[in-house]
């Protein structure tokens, strides 16, 4: 039974990992198997099945889907407004070594950026950003990668833990916290190692290891509060503007002068400097969804309450299990980004016509990972509702016994690893891993938010992320390099945070 159950996912290993065959091709299948499996084997009813998968698709939709298409709509729309080119010209005139502008465009930006959208934009735009001022290639998406480690569990406003939370039935301001709590010690690490990969030795550190640190504390310190005291929105955001204004400061302060690291990046002498009025504008639609998204949280109730008493709560799966599924209409992350966007896109001289346009080519452009979202959330549903997940945590659990939680982080990240999504890797392991902590009596929340630790060390892997960042540097022949090396970084991070895992449920028990 065990092998049947399993069926949908080992399909999908085979399928993205050794068949090479698209997301989009190979999880629709996916779902077809998890349905034959349900029917002729758990002996699911037809029409719980179909309301099953009906259910997944409404999860899909609203809000996952609404989220993606609204945070790369805004990204897509700041390069059609030319606003990411002031935006990067403000970025690149911080320093001329180019450790630091790893730090402040691979962490920093790159963190804001995958808490604005994620879906790869994390990856692409900083590495992008990165060769285009003479680093190199191979090192800018190599950075990246490591970079994007961390902040994956946040992603695109925080939706892999809102997904895990509503797929756990967990509170998701306290997945946030202990997502942060145990992702701090790579956060702190992660500075230091990207250094270490864009100087090719550990002497790279040398006159930035305090800086690094900074990094790091500083993107740590905000991520703490903002997932302490609101949830996952707006974490990794605050994070890494934290992160970019202590870089940007102690850059200016203490400006670094090793001829060994000394990089042109570009006419910063002869061009105009950026206006504050211009760098206001290019970021606003960024500062925007962060003050919409800040005034719309549980921080001000007189706001939050209200709006999000507009919702429609509909019974749509059938089954003995049923529970409403709530759509909330206005209180909800895509609403409030598509918002700050057409406003932000307006003031930037954007006409309505040419944002609707830029809208629409957003949501064509992602329709195959509209398909792949999902088909992928409607078979972790009919999997869910069928018995299959619980069949599979009772394996794991039966092998692995108490040890389980030492691997619940590994499992997270095979299933980013499989999907090249934290949110879809919280979608298909996120009840496995709270079924398995109530079989063994740990904390079923400490077990599922490492769901979405381990899905940041699998992001680093993932053959989606391998693809875009070596698509972002022009260089599509060197995927397997990539692999190699980010393999090295994967592997110590999936075992400390197996062991942070582990020994730190002694303290949440």
């Amino acid at each position: 039974m065990f092998i049947i159950a399993f069926s949908p996912i080992l399909w999908l290993v085979i399928a993205l990992s050794f068949l090479k065959m698209p997301g989009h091709k190979a999880c629709p299948l996916a779902l077809v198997i998890s349905l034959v499996a349900a029917l002729f084997v758990e002996h699911m009813a037809p029409y719980d099945a179909f309301t099953a998968t009906l259910e997944g698709l409404a999860l899909a939709c609203w809000p996952i889907l609404l989220v993606i298409i609204a945070a790369i709509f805004t990204y897509n729309l700041s390069l059609y407004t030319k606003g990411m080119d002031t935006i990067k010209k403000m970025l690149t005139n911080v320093s001329t070594d180019r450790r630091i502008l790893v730090l402040l465009i691979g962490w920093g930006f790159g963190g804001f950026l995958e808490g604005m959208a994620g879906f790869g934009t994390a990856v692409a735009i900083p590495a992008s950003m990165l060769a285009g001022i003479g680093i190199n290639p191979i090192i800018a998406a190599s950075v990246c990668l490591i970079a994007n480690s961390v902040p994956t569990a946040y992603g695109s406003i925080g939706i892999p833990l809102v997904t895990l939370g509503n797929v756990t039935a967990i509170d998701t301001q306290l997945l946030a916290k202990y997502t942060c709590i145990q992702l701090a010690p790579i956060a702190l690490l992660c500075p230091f190692i990207m250094v270490i990969v864009t100087g090719k030795s550990l002497k790279a550190l040398k006159g930035v290891g305090l800086i690094s640190l900074i990094a790091g504390v500083a993107f740590l310190i905000p991520e703490f509060a903002v997932s302490f005291l609101i949830g996952p929105e707006l974490a990794v955001i605050a994070g890494s503007i934290g992160a970019m204004g202590a870089i940007v400061a102690y850059a200016k302060a203490m400006p670094v002068n090793d001829p060994e690291y000394r990089m042109d990046v570009g006419s910063q002498e002869t061009d105009a400097p950026v206006t504050a009025k211009q760098g206001i504008i290019a970021w606003l639609p960024f500062i925007l969804i962060f003050f919409f998204l800040l005034l719309t949280s549980k921080l001000i109730p007189a706001i939050h309450d209200p709006l999000n008493l507009i919702k429609t709560s509909v019974l749509i799966y059938s089954g003995a299990e049923a529970t409403p599924y709530t759509f909330t209409w206005v209180a909800t992350p895509g609403i409030l980004i598509l918002l700050a966007a057409f406003i932000g896109g307006h003031v930037q001289q954007a006409s309505f016509g040419e944002m609707f346009s830029v809208l629409g080519k957003t949501i064509i452009n992602l329709r195959k990972t509209i398909l792949t979202i999902i088909t992928v959330i409607a078979t972790a549903k009919v999997m869910g509702y069928s018995g299959m997940t619980h069949e599979i945590a009772q394996t794991a659990v039966n092998t692995t016994g108490t040890m389980y939680p030492f691997i619940a982080a590994f499992i997270g990240s095979i299933g980013t690893f499989i999907t090249g999504s934290a949110t879809s890797s919280c979608v298909l392991f996120g009840k496995l891993q709270t079924e398995s902590a109530i079989a063994i009596h740990a904390n079923a929340a400490w077990i599922a938010a490492s769901n979405a630790t381990g899905a940041c060390a699998g992001k680093m892997i993932s053959p989606q992320s391998i693809a875009i960042a070596s698509a972002a540097i022009g260089m599509s022949g060197c995927d397997s390099d990539l692999l190699k090396f980010a393999v090295k970084v994967y592997v110590p991070f999936i075992i400390l945070m197996g062991c942070l895992v582990y020994f730190g449920q002694i303290f949440v028990n």
